[in-house]
Parts: structure tokens; C-alpha cells; sequence
């Protein structure tokens, strides 16, 4: 107990104390030493373990990780999860077809039996969470390089992890936590039976779609509806139907007072990546080299796909997802550039690492420990800027192609075929997931589209580099079809094997060595593979640059605590359960504007267009306005709120997160952050930085009022 509690210890003691704290994504193990006091003076009355608790059911026993990137809720005691549209964009998609079209109609199952089923798709709940910095740094010296370094730190984990009981369902997970200076052991129950129960239209799911993408004020009714099921004993199963609807530890109370400005708010949910911490050079190049890049690039796929869609209502389906995934970081990277430099944040972060640069040659010890450590980035990125631009040439302008990204995964099946003594097992098993991969490729591709998205991005690339720095396909592209990109590709898609799905069928189901050269000589899988090679030998010169690079983020992190020990520090977000808290508040954009912080149904009527999809009103929601039918979800203002804005400090993959009032009762649905914060993940800066939420009024008043499935809303427990 007491190692437990000194390594406890060391760990907290990375946080300092200080008076505000609307920043930060913090972690709810430590809630109570180091954050209950805040929230309670900000406004929280309920307790740091009501929010996270090992030993008693809590908030957290009711949070979810939906699928692989998003967070959901469990809002009832029969295991209804809400999330938000986009989240759950996938399995409507993938249930969706001219005759049955959901994204555009919507879904709603009226019974139990009407709930579709979603074969791969997953919900996660935390178990517990335990600090094991100490065990995982066992044996760990200075002098080691950083691959011996995470050798051992491996082989610690591994040993760890093997040591913990794992049931059916569990999963254990290891993460490094302030740039590898700390480490967590999370343990998950994992339910594979979560089954689509609703979906409001598109048109209020997706309302103002990438138009409004990251934007305030916003109008979008943006949630979907599943239920987790598991076996008789309430745990983890694959889809039967036997299962039964889930019974939780916890669902969530649901408030339907609203909120006003200024009321606090916390957010909890599994934010994915952020990087505050990093050195200016590190911010230089993402938002001067690479950003600007990656735009470009996917400009050009994004109006080619947009313009077919236009045109065709069935690629309009078909590219739904595609598009919207496309397009969310496409649009968040202008974003954080306009954010980084309207911040002068490279100049401050420049400043910063002076000061420390000055206060660590002030002092023998210091010096002797630190002294090279900035000048030693600076070298580093001079040699690693070239290479990462390289890199994402190689990303988003080769593998950009739907087709050579889509036949790339051909290469393991091709290896092992080809081997001496292959096994049959083993190719079988290729085969098998190379059909899972088709049939969702095929259902939604289509090849002109994705001929006019390869000629553009090629010419990009080729345009990009000297003939010798090019993959050696294009090379020899350029030098036999001088520049006539639109022919090539005309040929290219005329040739392959790759537009044919009954032939890449056929070799699938025969993969013999003859079927099997049949791929390897064909002219997209031969691209495909020059880019592999590229890009992997890209990887290789970078990967020692980057360990280089790890090991002096890890110290800078370090170092950056011993400078400011009053500052208090949160570790960057990794896609593990965090809790943030602020204030719901409007903002100020630029001068002379300044947005409120809600917004109302009155909103989308204004915002009707019926020339352009993204913005057509439903009939049944016009109705409703027009007769005032607001039920129970009305706001005391007399309105239907929709959104509203808070300072929550949010990131990707708090998508669906709940957001909670001051007693813990859900309020709203985050969805988004406003298009002038989304540089909160490189640096925050709390007069712009507001996370996005979807009013849970507006959320029941369409299920209810709007679709007519008030048994869902009956399911859940509602707080006047």
C-alpha cells in the first residue's frame, strides 16, 4: 500500500495548483486531489467520486466509447447509448439504399425487433484505472537509446498485463501519459452487440452539413440512437438473438431546465489527441509546411466528389461518409492555422523556450542537464521538415486514390502466396478479410470519380519534386506521358483488374500463384506498390529523427515542470476518459461581432434553402414550429434551444460525449468545437476556444415530437 501510494504521489505531483483551470483535459483518477475543490468553487455540487468511482457506481459507469473514435452515454436502464449522427454516420450509411434511404429519411425502430444490427461495431466502458508508472519504468536509465528505452518499457508492460485477471470481454491497456514521463493501465469491458435504434433525417443530423462543419452559430441536430445488448448474464457477446438489452451499472439523469450563461459545466468523454506541449519548430512545421499541403490536396478530391454527388443522387449515398470524413479535418487544419497565427503562437512559444533556454544557463546543475536540449530541436527539424512534407505527398496525394490505397492491401495475400511452403491457413484467413475489405469498398466507389481524383493529385505530386525525388512509377509516368495526367489515368483505370469486383472476386475465391501474378502485374497495384516503397523508405529516414525527437519532447516536458512548478500542468489527451470544465459562454470572433451563446429552432427556418441539400427544413419540423408543439422540451424563453457554446476544452474524439449541468444531469450532446478554437490542440486560448453542444431538449423533442418515438424518451429518467 505504501509504494502504491508514494507512486500515487509522484504522479499528482505533476500537477500544480492554480486559480483557473478551464483549460485542460484532466484525469478523473485524480479528480479529487487535484480538481474537486476548483469545480465546487466554480459551481459543481455534487462530489469528485460521484463523478469517478472504483468502488461505487458513478458518472463514469454510464460513458462509453463508441466505436474506435467517438464517446457515447448510456441515457437508460436498458442500455440506450446516444451519440452523435456523425458518429453513428457509418451504420446508418451502411444500412442505407435508394429504397431504404436513412441518412436522407432517418430511422426510427418502433420495437425491439426493428433494431438492425451492426456486425464490427463496439462500445467500451472503463472498468477501472490504475497508476503504474513505477512497475512500467522498472529497469528504465537516461543512457539508454529510446528504442532500448522502449524495449524495456514493452517488455515491463507486457509483464504488467499479463499479470492482471482478464475476463471474457476485458481488455487491458498501458498508456504513456506527459510524453512518456508517466504511465496508466486502464481495464475495459468490450460489447460487440450494439444495434442502431434511431436516426433523425440528415437534414437535421447533418443540418448546414460541411458548410456549417466547425462553424457557431450552428443549427445541427446532431445524434443518433443505438442499444447495447449482451447474453443472459448481462456481459459482453457477439450478435445473437438471444441477447438481451443491457443493464447497466449507471444510465444518466436527464435535465430539461436548459442552461444560461455563465452556468457551470463539465464535459466527460475520451479525447483524442492534442499536443500543447510541443516546441516551436514542432508547431512551425505542422501549421507552415504540412497543413497547407494536406489542404490543397484535399480541396481537389473534395470537389471532385462534391460535384458528383450534385449530380447523382445515389454517389450521393455512396460518398456520404466519405466526403464528411474528408472534409472534418480538411477544414479543421484552416481552422487551427487561422487560430495559430491570429495567436502569434509560434512567436510565443519561441519566447518561452528562450526564457527557459536563459534560466536553465543560469544555473551549473540545470545546464549540465539541459543545456542542449532546445538547440537540439532546432537541428532535428531542419533535417525532419523536408521529410514530413515528403510524407504527406506520399499520404494524401498517392494513397489519396481511393483505388491504390484499396489495392495496397493486396500486398500481404500477394506474399504469401508467392512464399515457399505458404500456408493454406494463413492465405485462407487473408482471403477472408480481403472480402470484408471489397465488399465495402465496391458498394461505394465509383471509378470516373476516382480517375478525375487521380489525374488532379498526381499532377500535384509530380509538380511537387525534381523527376529523381519522385516514386519511381511517377517517374516513369511523367517521363512517358509528359505531363497528359487525364491520359494516364483514362488508361490506367481502362487496364486494371481493380474496377472489375467479379474478378478480384474470382481471385479471391482462387488464389492460386497463377490468379495471384495476375495482381502483381497489374498497373494500380504496381503504383500502389512504388508508393509503398517510397513512403516506407521516407518512414525509414524519419523514424531516427523522431525517436530523437520523443526522447527531447519527454525531457522538454519535464523541464517545462521544473520552470513553472507553480503552473498546473494536464497531460495531453490520448484517446483515454478525461474530464473538462468551464462555463457556458458566448465569444467574441472578431471586432464589432459577438455571437450568443445558444441558438433556436427560429435559427434553422432562417437558414432554409430548399435549392441546396444541406439546408432543407422538414416539412414535419416546419409544422411543428408553425403550431408551437414543443411539448415539454420547450425553453422558458418559449423557444426550442438547439446548440449552445461553453468554455469546455474539447478535442476530437469527445464527439458524443455528455455534457453535464452543476449536479451531474446530462444537458447536452457535445459535438463540435467553433471553427476560431480548433487550434485548442496546439494552444488554448480561453476567449476563443468553445466546445460545440447539442441542447438534449432539442435532442427529445425530435425524437418525440419530430419522429413519434416517445417510447425512447419514456426509457429515460427526465428532470424537471
Amino acid at each position: 500500500m505504501k509504494k502504491i501510494f508514494i507512486a500515487l504521489f509522484v504522479f499528482v505531483a505533476l500537477f500544480r495548483l492554480e486559480t483557473n483551470a478551464k483549460e485542460g483535459m484532466w484525469v478523473p483518477l485524480f479528480l479529487q486531489q487535484l480538481n474537486e475543490a476548483e469545480m465546487k468553487k466554480m459551481g459543481l455540487n455534487i462530489s469528485a467520486e460521484d463523478i469517478y468511482s472504483a468502488s461505487k457506481a458513478s458518472l463514469k459507469d454510464a460513458i462509453v466509447i463508441f466505436g474506435n473514435g467517438c464517446t457515447g452515454e448510456v441515457v437508460s436502464d436498458q442500455g440506450l447509448v446516444l451519440t452523435n449522427h456523425h458518429c453513428g454516420y457509418g451504420a446508418i450509411q451502411n444500412h442505407s439504399s435508394i429504397e431504404h434511404d436513412y441518412l436522407t429519411d432517418g430511422f426510427w425502430a418502433m420495437n425491439r425487433s426493428e433494431e438492425l444490427s451492426n456486425p464490427g461495431l463496439t462500445v467500451t466502458f472503463l472498468v477501472e484505472m490504475r497508476e503504474v508508472s513505477k512497475a512500467v519504468l522498472e529497469g528504465v536509465i537516461d543512457s539508454m537509446t529510446e528504442e532500448e528505452r522502449q524495449k524495456k518499457i514493452a517488455e515491463n508492460t507486457k509483464k504488467i498485463i499479463a499479470e492482471e485477471k482478464i475476463v471474457d470481454g476485458n481488455q487491458v491497456i498501458i498508456k504513456p501519459f506527459f510524453s512518456g514521463n508517466n504511465y496508466i493501465l486502464f481495464v475495459y469491458d468490450i460489447f460487440r452487440d450494439v444495434r442502431l435504434v434511431g436516426a433523425p433525417p440528415s437534414n437535421i443530423g447533418k443540418f448546414g452539413g460541411d458548410t456549417d462543419n466547425w462553424m457557431w452559430p450552428r443549427h445541427t441536430g446532431d445524434f443518433s440512437v443505438f442499444r447495447i445488448y449482451a447474453d443472459k448474464n448481462n456481459r459482453p457477446a457477439n450478435y445473437s438473438a438471444d441477447n438481451v438489452p443491457y443493464k447497466p451499472i449507471k444510465h444518466l439523469e436527464i435535465s430539461l431546465k436548459g442552461v444560461q450563461e455563465n452556468d457551470f459545466t463539465f464535459i466527460f468523454g475520451y479525447p483524442g489527441t492534442t499536443n500543447e506541449y510541443l516546441p516551436s519548430d514542432e508547431i512551425k512545421l505542422i501549421t507552415e509546411i504540412e497543413n497547407p499541403v494536406r489542404i490543397k490536396l484535399r480541396t481537389l478530391r473534395l470537389n471532385t466528389m462534391k460535384a458528383a454527388q450534385d449530380a447523382d443522387p445515389e454517389v450521393r449515398i455512396q460518398y456520404a461518409g466519405k466526403v464528411a470524413s474528408i472534409a472534418n479535418s480538411w477544414k479543421k487544419w484552416q481552422g487551427e492555422n487561422n487560430g495559430i497565427k491570429r495567436l502569434d503562437a509560434i512567436a510565443k512559444k519561441q519566447e518561452l523556450e528562450t526564457k527557459i533556454q536563459n534560466w536553465v544557463e543560469a544555473d551549473a546543475h540545470r545546464k549540465a542537464t539541459y543545456a542542449n536540449l532546445i538547440p537540439s530541436f532546432q537541428e532535428i527539424y531542419k533535417k525532419l521538415s523536408p521529410l514530413r512534407l515528403k510524407n504527406q505527398y506520399f499520404r494524401e496525394a498517392g494513397m489519396g486514390i481511393e483505388i491504390v490505397s484499396f489495392s495496397n492491401q493486396f500486398s500481404r495475400l500477394v506474399e504469401l502466396v508467392n512464399q515457399q511452403n505458404s500456408e493454406t491457413e494463413k492465405i485462407q484467413k487473408a482471403c477472408e478479410q480481403l472480402k470484408i475489405s471489397s465488399e465495402a469498398f465496391y458498394k461505394n466507389y465509383v471509378p470516373a470519380i476516382d480517375q478525375k481524383v487521380a489525374s488532379d493529385l498526381l499532377a500535384e505530386f509530380i509538380a511537387a519534386y525534381p523527376l529523381n525525388q519522385l516514386p519511381e512509377a511517377l517517374q516513369n509516368i511523367q517521363m512517358k506521358y509528359s505531363g497528359n495526367l487525364e491520359d494516364y489515368t483514362a488508361k490506367l483505370m481502362k487496364k486494371t483488374l481493380f474496377v472489375n469486383r467479379l474478378a478480384i472476386d474470382e481471385i479471391l475465391s482462387n488464389p492460386s500463384k497463377k490468379e495471384i501474378k495476375r495482381i502483381s502485374n497489374d498497373p494500380v497495384y504496381i503504383l500502389a506498390k512504388s508508393f509503398s516503397k517510397y513512403g516506407q523508405k521516407i518512414n525509414e529516414e524519419i523514424r531516427d529523427l523522431e525517436n530523437q525527437s520523443i526522447s527531447l519532447r519527454r525531457q522538454y516536458m519535464k523541464l517545462q515542470m521544473e520552470y513553472e512548478p507553480a503552473k498546473m500542468f494536464y497531460p495531453d489527451a490520448n484517446f483515454t476518459m478525461r474530464i473538462a470544465y468551464g462555463f457556458v459562454d458566448n465569444y467574441s470572433p472578431k471586432d464589432a461581432v459577438k455571437y450568443e451563446y445558444f441558438t433556436t429552432l427560429e435559427g434553422i427556418l432562417e437558414k432554409e434553402d430548399p435549392s441546396i441539400y444541406d439546408y432543407v427544413v422538414e416539412n414535419r419540423l416546419k409544422e411543428l414550429h408553425k403550431t408551437k408543439d414543443y411539448g415539454k422540451y420547450v425553453d422558458a424563453d418559449g423557444t426550442i434551444h438547439v446548440a449552445f457554446t461553453a468554455s469546455n476544452h474539447t478535442t476530437g474524439g469527445n464527439s458524443g460525449s455528455p455534457v453535464f449541468n452543476a449536479d451531474g444531469q446530462l444537458v447536452g450532446i457535445n459535438f463540435d468545437r467553433n471553427w476560431e478554437g480548433t487550434m485548442s490542440d496546439l494552444m488554448y486560448d480561453p476567449d476563443q476556444c468553445r466546445n460545440i453542444t447539442l441542447d438534449i431538449r432539442y435532442c427529445l423533442f425530435v425524437i418525440d415530437k419530430f419522429a413519434g418515438a416517445g417510447h425512447l424518451v419514456d426509457e429515460m429518467t427526465l428532470i424537471k
